[in-house]
């Protein structure tokens, strides 16, 4: 008797990982067409658009295929000093990817995983340190902040609340 075996086709998952890379290849098209940072000198740069949430774009290093930035509001946390939220970007250009290295959301990465978590526990937080950022340059592409709206910090004048 001759046996046949059925063959199911194999659709391709994506991983974890895989996931997190659509995410930064995302994130870089929501913030070129955003804010364009390949282009900015090193220096601190303000958007407003009237709504008395100004966003702060740091442009912290220019390398030849990266740029290192913070992205925040005019918010100070009372106990830190610290922008919140605010988080740091390395922008690959050659890859065209982005990548939120860390958040402050009112806390440390330590505090939410610890010193030594397990690299799926790190994914993960990847994972939603990403998707926040994600979530956060729509928001601000909604609310009409853009390349037009956005200049040197000493040269904006913050506008009227419309």
């Amino acid at each position: 008797m001759s046996r046949l075996m059925l063959r199911q086709p194999r659709i391709p998952r994506l991983g974890r990982l895989g996931w997190l890379m659509g995410l930064y290849a995302e994130n870089h098209q929501r913030l070129v067409r955003l804010f364009e940072p390949g282009g900015l000198a090193v220096g601190s740069y303000l958007s407003t658009i009237g709504d008395g949430l100004d966003v702060h774009l740091d442009v912290l290093d220019q390398h030849r295929y990266t740029t290192e930035l913070r992205l925040s509001y005019g918010l100070v946390d009372p106990v830190t000093g610290e922008p919140d939220p605010s988080a740091y970007l390395r922008l690959y250009r050659d890859a065209r990817q982005v990548e939120a290295t860390h958040c402050y959301v009112g806390r440390r990465w330590q505090d939410v995983i610890g010193m030594f978590p397990p690299p799926a526990e790190v994914i993960g937080h990847r994972m939603r340190m990403n998707t926040f950022l994600g979530k956060w340059l729509q928001y601000l592409a909604e609310r009409g902040h853009g390349v037009a709206t956005l200049l040197p910090a000493g040269e904006a004048e913050p506008l009227a609340e419309a």
